[in-house]
């Protein structure tokens, strides 16, 4: 174990640090230095143990804030599938099991409407019935 002396609030700390992770501590005093002084300077508190304990209490709670916004958007990418995961042929993502079976039947309710014809891509004179006939079985509602 490595030693490291450092200074947080103009004064000197010897910390032990694992071989290889200096940067990652000289990052970690940085980031208390910076907020032990910010408190120090905006001048309400003066006792150095306060201002301590103030300081991790705001660098906690950035770091739970973090951690929930990595918790939602990964929570919110397990409900929304990326582009290319639709289950295309080819698609090396996966679609939950109760996407699949969504998708499934959504795709099956398009060929009862496309019937034989099998064009997605067509004139309006076609379209429009096909519309009136995917509204008849209420196709929305998967």
């Amino acid at each position: 174990m490595k030693q490291l002396e450092v200074q947080i609030m103009q004064q000197s700390y010897l910390l032990g640090c694992p071989e290889g992770r200096e940067a990652r501590l000289l990052d970690a005093v940085e980031r208390v230095d910076t907020a032990m002084t910010r408190i120090r300077d905006a001048g309400k508190v003066r006792a150095r143990e306060r201002i301590a304990v103030l300081a991790a209490l705001n660098l906690a709670f950035e770091l739970a804030d973090r951690e929930a916004a990595e918790l939602a958007a990964a929570a919110q990418a397990q409900h929304m599938p990326a582009a290319g995961s639709l289950g295309v042929a080819g698609s090396d993502a996966a679609v939950p099991p109760q996407g699949s079976e969504r998708l499934q039947a959504l795709v099956r309710r398009i060929d009862e409407v496309l019937g034989s014809d099998g064009h997605l891509l067509c004139t309006p004179s076609f379209f429009l019935p096909k519309v009136l006939q995917w509204q008849r079985l209420q196709c929305c509602r998967v």
